[in-house]
């Protein structure tokens, strides 16, 4: 009987599971399918968008740059000698205005060759007189032993002499012309002496007029290396300074950047027609001075390969205003910025095309990615040029979040279009204030968490 019990045993063991996945073959088809997503209507996943639309942007790169002087000069003694005069005050920092007399030289050696030079003209006048005086004489003496020589030559002639004779009568003759060429001669080596000597005192008195140093423009002091008293030499630096009417700034700007802000300001738009600005960041507001585009630089920076523009900001000091804005002096580090003409353009944030793709609400409430160009970006802002349309509805949500084909319910960020909007002018947007939900730029940056914005009600439950 234990032997029948446990073979009993082992059938049941087989048949009933058989059994079991028969029946389950049999009736599989009356057994309901577990529910799809669209079927258990969950609510759809909040979204940020902003809808498109064009908006007025001033295009516009930023670089950065060092602050020099437009002019530089170095006063440099032309004469040796004393210093026996200096402008007072000149110090270092100090301001001086064109024309103000900085340094006077003794000049008194100088005056003394002068006289020199003088008294050596005058005597060589008197020498003339005296020549002139001899000369006269020498050409009555000439003429009259030219008289003679002419009648020796006619007694020649008639036989009546010899030619010793009017040999020796010739010679008297030659010899009264040689006197006269000499005296001639005389007269004229003493003009040309004259001659020297004027030239010496006019060198002599452009150096006198070098002893007084005078400032060429208004400029600021840099270095004083002499004093009162001091005595200098030719060739000596007395002072270094720089003219304050203008200032220049080579910033660096990145090669590709440069492109894309000249083809948005139009066909045959040069670097020389942007408008420029400089600004000094400041904590509680940037400081601006008004500029102008000066020139191209001269070579590519070989490290950063960024292109050096030149742009001058006149007139510095009078920009100048006590406790808003200091004056630019050298080596400041300030920004520069380039900008275009103002535009109507597609702007986006940059944030939301990154990698050159896009997220949108279709028209049936879900998300689509598309595949998007931009012709330029500034800063946070980028401009489209393919891919995106004014109307569409674009995804400011993080892309971790937001899925392709998720069902999806749109709000409007209207703060974030706000930031956006005074950007692209280059305004400072108003600073949201606590607990309204605004300033949602930089990918929700003050908003509401993204993982609660996008995640399925009851998604927890």
């Amino acid at each position: 009987m234990a032997g029948i019990g446990t073979g009993l045993a082992r059938l049941a063991m087989v048949a009933v599971p058989t059994a079991l996945g028969v029946a389950a073959i049999v009736f599989a088809g009356d057994l309901k399918s577990l529910p799809s997503p669209s079927e258990a209507n969950r609510p759809a996943a909040l979204v940020r968008v902003i809808t498109l639309a064009p908006t007025e942007m001033i295009p516009r790169v930023s670089g950065y740059g060092m602050v020099a002087p437009v002019r530089e000069w170095r006063a440099i003694a032309r004469i040796e000698g004393e210093i026996r005069d200096i402008a007072e005050p000149l110090a270092p920092g100090d301001i001086v205005a064109k024309g103000t007399p900085l340094f006077t030289i003794d000049d008194s050696d100088l005056k003394l060759q002068r006289a020199s030079l003088e008294a050596q003209v005058a005597a060589s006048k008197v020498k003339d007189d005296t020549v002139r005086t001899s000369l006269e004489l020498a050409q009555s003496d000439l003429a009259l032993a030219q008289d003679e020589f002419d009648r020796q030559k006619s007694l020649h002639d008639l036989g009546r002499i010899t030619q010793t004779q009017l040999d020796g009568v010739r010679r008297q003759l030659l010899t009264a012309q040689t006197k006269v060429a000499d005296l001639e001669s005389q007269l004229k080596l003493n003009e040309a002496e004259r001659e020297v000597l004027d030239t010496q005192a006019a060198t002599i008195d452009r150096a006198i007029g070098l002893s007084t140093i005078t400032a060429p423009f208004d400029l600021r002091v840099n270095s004083l290396d002499a004093d009162l008293g001091q005595y200098v030499n030719r060739g000596q630096v007395l002072l270094s300074g720089e003219g304050i009417e203008a200032v220049d700034i080579s910033a660096q700007f990145p090669i590709g950047r440069m492109g894309p802000l000249l083809r948005l300001a139009g066909d045959g738009t040069k670097v020389t027609d942007l408008k420029a600005r400089v600004t000094l960041p400041e904590p509680e507001h940037p400081i601006v001075w008004k500029a102008r585009v000066e020139r191209m630089g001269d070579a590519i920076d070989e490290t950063t390969q960024s292109a050096p523009v030149v742009v001058r900001v006149d007139d510095p000091l009078g920009q100048a205003q006590a406790g808003e804005r200091p004056p630019l002096r050298r080596n400041m580090v300030v920004a520069v910025e380039l900008a275009a003409p103002k535009q109507s353009l597609l702007v986006v944030p940059a944030e939301a095309v990154a990698g050159g793709s896009a997220m949108v609400v279709s028209e049936d409430g879900t998300l689509a990615k598309r595949a998007v160009k931009t012709s330029f970006v500034s800063g946070d802002l980028a401009v489209i040029a393919q891919g995106l349309k004014a109307g569409d509805q674009l995804v400011i949500t993080d892309p971790s979040i937001a899925v392709p084909g998720m069902a999806v319910k749109a709000t409007e960020d209207e703060a974030r279009k706000a930031e956006i909007a005074a950007e692209a002018l280059g305004q400072t947007p108003s600073s949201p204030q606590p607990g309204s939900g605004g300033g949602g730029g930089g990918g929700g940056k003050g908003a509401a968490p993204e993982g609660d914005a996008a995640k399925p009600a009851g998604a927890a439950q």
